[in-house]
């Protein structure tokens, strides 16, 4: 248990960091994803 703390701290914040982007990018992909199934109505 004693090595897998310095381990988990090495590759904790990677991983952190990681997840807060991903979470950010899925919003965008949301967005995007609903302003192009509207897309047509507004061609009309």
């Amino acid at each position: 248990m004693d090595q897998m703390l310095p381990f988990v701290s090495e590759v904790g914040f990677p991983i952190v960091v990681t997840l807060y982007l991903l979470h950010r990018i899925e919003a965008k992909l949301t967005m995007l994803n609903d302003s192009i199934q509207g897309l047509p109505e507004r061609l009309k």
